[in-house]
């Protein structure tokens, strides 16, 4: 297996075992009027979103923060050690892992319901005033951004793929942006994915990079070398991959086995509720950032067992006799790793829209294996409904399309359904379901 030499990869040496207390702690400025104004406002405006049923209130809450004082998160971030999570996907689950296992050393900040930019940053630190420590999830091309304001302790680097193509461009473009961020501090402890090139080549200029081996089926959005631009080289069956440059896949201190996370002579069970082998890779990833905090490997993964669900993700949900269990997949890679989940046994309800915060290009559903779906009733829902059953078509796939998800819902037969959506179908599906039970069907 390729592994890699100091002197010819971006791999540089490994980061302490413990991320200490940021120095500039003691000297962290307190809010002025302004901040405080600011805060008070947009925690006003969260509520109010709240009360009014228009959404959970982190977005709102931030943007108007920002409006008022535009150092509000400079400021709200000081004294603290922030964790940020970025990448293409698995941001969400990651970072709750990584927040269950610091908040066995006490309380932690936490962008939750999934608002990676910084307006739901913001809203994370407003929300854990008083929390010593947050962990943030950041959307790829506001990394630079976020990081300058909250000078991280730790940057969890996870995948990068194609995803939202109209609003952030192809792979080669996002990595050079977060490429940026992570030159722009050196110091900070980086945990990084071993197996993704990309994110090889946008640790360069760290100083301090602790790799981990975590998996993951994709590699399509990734056959160049990052520094040369040619075609990698992968040996059938194994992790590996090298260039004819040198550049080639970093050896990992962390490194993932089944449902065992090793680390040297250490071998971490790591016993998620969450399904697929891709969580216990964001499991990996999350024990590496607890560990470079403070938090032993084997407590950290102790008290990820806890997570059932994140932010509706994996749930299940009842409506009018059927069981649907939720699953989000938004991009290729996602679906990927997804489609081995699924229940061949269980009717399937697929649910896609083509939204601002999705992307308008749906170009991506030619990319997903669907020919790799086990004959089943299959019926597609969403703005994009007519999109997906085209696609399916060619698959050789038999399924229905309708448009409306809840309408969807009853063309499968009674029982345990799967659902996989993309964002703001998933978004949608689930207010419709619990507005619908609300109003008092089972």
């Amino acid at each position: 297996m390729p592994t890699s030499d100091p002197g010819t990869t971006t791999g540089t040496r490994v980061a302490p075992s413990v991320v200490g207390d940021r120095p500039e702690a003691e000297h962290a400025p307190r809010p002025g009027w302004r901040t405080l104004l600011a805060v008070g406002a947009g925690s006003m405006a969260g509520r109010v979103s709240r009360r009014l049923g228009l959404g959970a209130g982190a977005i709102i809450g931030g943007r108007v923060a920002l409006a008022l004082d535009p150092s509000v998160l400079t400021r709200l971030a000081a004294g603290r050690r922030v964790v940020l999570v970025s990448g293409t996907n698995g941001k969400t689950t990651t970072s709750h892992l990584l927040a269950a296992a610091l908040r066995t050393a006490g309380p932690v900040a936490h962008n939750g319901s999934g608002a990676n930019m910084p307006d739901g940053a913001v809203a994370a630190l407003m929300a854990g005033r008083n929390a010593p420590v947050a962990v943030i999830e950041v959307d790829e091309l506001h990394l630079a951004t976020v990081a300058a304001a909250v000078r991280p302790a730790v940057v969890v680097l996870l995948n990068l793929s194609r995803d939202q193509l109209d609003r952030g461009s192809e792979v080669r473009a996002v990595a050079a942006s977060m490429a940026d961020a992570i030159g722009a501090h050196t110091d900070t402890a980086v945990v990084a994915n071993a197996e993704d090139p990309s994110m090889v080549g946008v640790v360069a200029g760290s100083t301090a990079t602790t790799w981990v081996s975590a998996g993951g089926r994709w590699s399509g959005d990734a056959t160049g070398c990052p520094r040369c631009g040619e075609a990698l080289r992968r040996s059938p069956g194994e992790s590996g991959w090298s260039c004819g440059c040198g550049l080639a896949r970093p050896d990992p201190e962390w490194t993932v086995a089944a449902a065992t996370v090793l680390n040297g002579e250490r071998a971490i069970p790591v016993r998620l509720q969450l399904p697929g082998e891709f969580n216990v890779g964001n499991a990996a990833m999350a024990i590496a950032a607890a560990s470079l905090m403070g938090v032993e490997p084997y407590r950290a993964a102790a008290a990820m067992t806890q997570l059932t669900e994140v932010a509706g993700r994996y749930a299940v949900v009842t409506h009018r006799g059927r069981r649907l269990r939720l699953l989000l997949a938004k991009n290729p890679a996602g679906w990927a790793e997804t489609l081995p989940l699924l229940d061949d046994r269980r009717p399937l309800l697929l649910v896609v829209n083509a939204r601002e915060a999705d992307g308008r290009d749906t170009s991506w559903l030619w990319d997903v294996p669907f020919e790799d779906l086990a004959p089943r009733r299959v019926v597609v829902a969403g703005d994009r409904a007519a999109d997906v059953g085209v696609r399916l078509t060619y698959a050789g796939i038999e399924h229905t399309t309708v448009a409306d998800p809840l309408v969807a819902v009853q063309l499968v037969p009674a029982g345990a359904v799967d659902v996989v959506a993309n964002y703001t179908a998933f978004t949608q599906l689930r207010r419709r379901l619990s507005a619908d039970r609300a109003g008092g069907a089972t």
